[in-house]
């Protein structure tokens, strides 16, 4: 059968290429050249070519002539010529429901599904390391692994990872459940829901939360942060809840290197050592795992013996006698958990752009951070549209109501880094806060460490 795919964005390239998998003829058009993309789109691109996708870039007058079925994305205006184009003929449209059948069909094993706000790559992680620790061939699929984590789910399928595995963990972002939303999941959980992405959902909390709450639609078995009850307990009776030291079916209570964990059939402790908002993420992945029939035992070895994850209040190691840190933190709730960890250390923080896909409040990140550091140093340049935009550096800087506070706005966070020796001394912590890790990890990490470098030869 004959495709046309139209945009090349985040929803149609899975698109494309798993049709393409399943033997179909696909064209997959852009009014966008090649080399508007991102790099990394771009060799995703050049890879579909070479499975046999044909790439139909910079036009934006695409032919319809032998086309059977058509996939438009979502962003797609119905006045779009090309839109009205299909509509003329009378092509079948196929739909994210439809695509996401296809896709559930191509999968036979369990899956277990993550979203939430904040959260949700820690948890996907956690997870997976107690289930291969039970002995579970595992399919994982994160943002750790590709940003685009439909994406992600798309390759392992053409690699052949869904035949390869006893069980699918998926870390499920609002844009993956959109595009796959008639999975059928076994065990669906939600780590918590804070406004964030609003500018994606015409500035609606509630549209937001419908997009997740996809999920809860998807399980079998739901189980939610118990932060959520609200939300959650009008439309499931039967849901599971977790937290910290809250009266809930699985309850967490952090110890000194230690987490117990007390549910229906009993408590267990397990060594733990990780910090911060690892413990509540443990408690969450430790509640599927229980709720799927994986032992105490193997949840324990697996919890004693994890050591984080990238970017996650990672411990990059010491430069110059100070040591560096870098979280993805970039919510109010969850970069208060970071700061509250550090609240007796003197940190110099360095900030990203705070704007990715979303528009966030800058100047309440501002306000908050004032709080509790002296020295901040927030970049203006804005991953996305690859520009420089020193407004939303002084955005964050003007907010800070701490009089003795030392501001810093930079063109990039390479400089950022740099700059971070220069306003510390040995013993310091050096603190990196912000959305680009989870929003390009790979990239913002080598300009991270490439400033850390050359900050610290050059103010030693």
């Amino acid at each position: 059968m004959n495709y046309l795919v139209i945009g090349a964005g985040n929803a149609g390239r899975p698109v494309a290429r798993l049709l393409n998998n399943q033997n179909h003829k696909v064209i997959i058009t852009d009014p966008k050249q090649l080399s508007d993309f991102k790099q990394d789109v771009q060799s995703i691109l050049k890879q579909m070519e070479k499975e046999g996708v044909i790439l139909d870039l910079g036009n934006d007058n695409p032919s319809i002539d032998g086309i059977d079925k058509v996939y438009k994305a979502p962003s797609l205006p119905d006045s779009a010529p090309i839109a009205k184009k299909v509509a003329e003929a009378n092509l079948e449209v196929i739909t994210n429901e439809d695509f996401s059948k296809m896709v559930n069909d191509l999968i036979s094993v369990d899956i277990i599904g993550i979203t939430g706000t904040m959260g949700k790559t820690t948890t996907t992680f956690i997870t997976t390391s107690i289930f291969k620790q039970a002995g579970y061939k595992v399919w994982s699929c994160s943002s750790l692994v590709n940003n685009l984590v439909s994406e992600a789910i798309i390759d392992g399928i053409v690699k052949g990872k869904a035949q390869n595995c006893d069980i699918a963990i998926f870390e499920l972002p609002h844009g993956t459940i959109g595009l796959l939303n008639e999975l059928d999941i076994k065990i669906g959980l939600l780590t918590n829901i804070a406004e964030d992405h609003l500018s994606e959902f015409g500035g609606s909390l509630e549209k937001y939360q419908q997009r997740k709450l996809i999920l809860e639609k998807m399980s079998e078995t739901f189980i939610a942060n118990n932060s959520c009850r609200d939300i959650i307990a009008p439309v499931r009776g039967n849901a599971l809840y977790y937290a910290l030291d809250d009266d809930c079916d699985f309850i967490g209570t952090a110890g000194d290197e230690k987490l117990t964990i007390k549910y229906s059939k009993g408590e267990f402790t397990t060594p733990f050592h990780m910090v911060s908002y690892f413990f509540e993420n443990s408690v969450g992945a430790s509640s599927v795992a229980l709720t799927y029939g994986v032992s105490p035992e193997d949840i324990t070895d697996a919890l004693s013996e994890f050591k984080g994850l990238p970017a996650h209040m990672e411990d990059v190691g010491e430069y110059n006698g100070r040591k560096v840190i870098l979280d993805s933190a970039f919510l109010y709730d969850g970069m208060k958990i970071t700061l509250e960890y550090f609240k007796d250390d003197n940190v110099v923080l360095f900030l990203d752009h705070f704007d990715t896909l979303s528009k966030r409040d800058k100047a309440e990140v501002g306000q908050l951070v004032g709080q509790y550091v002296d020295v901040i140093i927030a970049s203006g340049f804005n991953e996305v549209n690859q520009t420089v935009e020193m407004d939303a550096a002084y955005e964050v800087l003007d907010a800070i109501e701490n009089p003795s506070a030392i501001k810093v706005a930079t063109r990039d966070i390479t400089e950022a880094a740099a700059l971070t020796f220069k306003y510390s001394k040995p013993g310091d912590i050096i603190l990196h806060m912000g959305p680009l890790i989870a929003y390009d990890r790979i990239t913002t990490v080598e300009k991270i460490m490439k400033g850390l470098e050359e900050g610290s030869k050059k103010y030693e």
